[in-house]
């Protein structure tokens, strides 16, 4: 037995008791005659105590161990004179009489500890080592304990886990596939799901009528800090069920988890806002409502009002309130003004009002407009005395609108509003069943073809499919969309005309969907499901900015494992074997 303990289970009350531990040198310190080193293991660390007086040639051997070594301790427990209230095991120390060297190491590439010295693409690149830091590993460990809870959640709630096919056909509607070749089918290939949307429909049919999956899911394309080309979903599907059922459901999942992670207690109802609604007072369909800041509309006060051009030929004028903000010097405003210029954002400028403390009015544009114009905008804003307001015009409202809400966010952002321990939840419905595709020059399913129309907006299909809603909801917390999901379509005549709006001939929708079709026409009852996004849901609990240290093994932002060096190119005679050639 290597070790009769671990490095974070010893107190008080293990004093006297002979012990072994195991584990990897944290760091060591020579004091006088005393060699001190700090033992670790994912339990804790614990205090070695080696005493030249004692055993000077025990002590000598502790003086030559180097960080990151592995090493096997026996020992006696003991009382320390000095406690360190920062540990957990800082009420005692082992007072060493073996140690055993069983592993060596080169000096690490940089720090283990929590504030390591470090950087991104190093740690990555040695993540085994990363993965011994503390803050990491405490990640994984709450990664672990959300998917106990979930499991156990969604198994008393009568649930069935059931784990559904890696290599699939390709489904090219929506993000792209990452396609895999077979060999024994040469010319032709499997792709990795993008979820196991039709597989969790088709367990539907079959008449398993609650599933869920923990889903490995694939989807070849850009990244940012929340987005992997691999992640992970809380994958779900239930039968015979409305929106309201699922809400609810899911609602009480995230209650229980926030409850039992985060010690929070979500509201017993959480708010229902529209896309129209979130678009227009937010300028996102996953706002963030830990403050406030929403948009004005301001066409009516300040367009043909004055005689500024921009705005007189803008099509959308709107603002943000920034509460106790006209100390913001020019300086700050000018920052400001570039920033939101900047291309990620895309503005051409930016207009701001203050309403001094002392009740007069300063803008940026002051020469354009009289006085009452701008007390009609301190009325329209709901501004007081002291508050800033910031104001964004364009010839396009939905793209100004976005332009807005990274202003909010921001100024959320400098104001300290955005609190990682305040959650605000709630669900966004009643999206647009389709979106308009510059590229495509044709309509696309905002979510997917299987999404159900709003019953009420089902004549618009033939008339304006451009206004039908779709009966998809998301679930948004802290201005993340964590999951979503939508009412399935059940009916193989609906699907037959959503297939025909999207532009699929009747032999495109059969060849790539023919096993749904073919199923549906067996007694599909009415389904309806939802994923979470278990990576963000994990990124969350544990206030993270990134998904990335809460996955093992995560890739960078180019899609890289830089530690296993993938993507890499093949051996020409694996190029062979699946009749592959490579374009230069």
């Amino acid at each position: 037995m290597y070790r009769t303990k671990t490095n974070g289970e010893l107190r008080l009350a293990n004093v006297g008791e002979t012990v072994t531990l195991a584990g990897w040198v944290q760091r060591t310190r020579k004091m006088g005659g005393m060699t001190f080193v700090d033992l670790r293991d994912r339990y804790g660390i614990t205090q070695i105590v080696f005493n030249n007086e004692v055993d000077a040639d025990l002590c000598d051997r502790a003086n030559h161990v180097g960080r990151e070594w592995v090493l096997q301790i026996t020992g006696t427990v003991a009382e320390r004179e000095s406690k360190n209230a920062n540990m957990p095991t800082g009420d005692i120390e082992i007072i060493a009489s073996s140690l055993r060297v069983l592993s060596k190491s080169d000096t690490p590439p940089f720090t283990i500890e929590d504030n390591t010295d470090g950087g991104d693409d190093l740690r990555m690149k040695y993540r085994y080592l990363d993965l011994r830091r503390t803050a990491v590993r405490r990640n994984l460990e709450l990664r672990h304990q959300m998917a106990i809870l979930i499991r156990n959640f969604l198994d008393a709630r009568g649930f069935l886990e059931v784990e559904t096919p890696i290599l699939i056909g390709s489904t090219p509607e929506g993000a792209r596939d990452f396609v895999v070749p077979s060999r024994m089918n040469p010319g032709q290939f499997y792709a990795l799901p993008q979820s196991p949307q039709t597989l969790k429909q088709l367990l539907m049919v079959a008449g398993f009528d609650r599933y869920f999956q923990i889903a490995k899911c694939f989807r070849d394309e850009d990244l940012r800090a929340d987005r992997q080309p691999e992640f992970t979903q809380i994958d779900c599907e239930m039968s015979f069920v409305d929106q309201e059922d699922v809400l609810e459901i899911f609602e009480d999942l995230a209650r229980h988890m926030f409850k039992e992670i985060r010690g929070v207690e979500l509201p017993a109802k959480l708010r229902q806002m529209t896309w129209h609604e979130a678009m227009r007072l937010y300028g996102s369909d996953k706002p963030d409502l830990r403050f406030g800041m929403t948009f004005v509309e301001l066409m009516d006060v300040l367009k043909g009002t004055g005689s500024f051009p921009v705005f007189n030929e803008a099509t959308y004028i709107g603002g943000i309130c920034v509460p106790g903000c006209t100390d913001y010097s020019r300086k700050q405003l000018d920052q400001l003004t570039e920033w939101v210029k900047r291309p990620q954002i895309g503005a051409k400028g930016l207009v701001y009002v203050k309403f001094n403390s002392d009740g007069t009015v300063k803008s940026s544009i002051d020469k354009f407009y009289a006085p009452e114009v701008w007390q009609q905008v301190k009325d329209a804003m709901g501004a007081a005395d002291g508050d800033l307001v910031l104001i964004l015009s364009g010839d396009n409202a939905n793209k100004t609108r976005v332009q807005l809400c990274s202003l909010r966010l921001e100024m959320g952002e400098r104001l300290g509003l955005r609190d990682k321990n305040k959650f605000e939840c709630l669900w966004i419905v009643d999206f647009p069943l389709f979106e308009w595709s510059d590229e495509e020059q044709r309509l696309m399913a905002t979510h997917h073809p299987f999404t159900m129309p709003n019953p009420d907006d089902i004549p618009l299909l033939d008339t304006d499919p451009a206004r039908v809603r779709a009966m998809a909801y998301d679930f948004v917390c802290n201005g993340v969309e964590v999951g979503g999901g939508s009412l399935r379509i059940h009916d193989g005549e609906l699907q037959e005309k959503m297939f025909q709006i999207l532009g699929f001939t009747p032999e495109r929708a059969m060849a790539q969907f023919g096993f749904l079709i073919n199923a549906f026409k067996y007694g599909a009852p009415p389904h309806a499901g939802l994923a979470f996004g278990f990576d963000r849901f994990v990124s969350i609990m544990a206030g993270l900015d990134s998904i990335r240290d809460c996955i093992a093994f995560p890739k960078n932002n180019s899609g890289r494992d830089v530690m296993l060096d993938a993507p890499s190119e093949l051996d020409p005679a694996q190029l062979d074997e699946l009749k592959l050639d490579i374009k230069p």
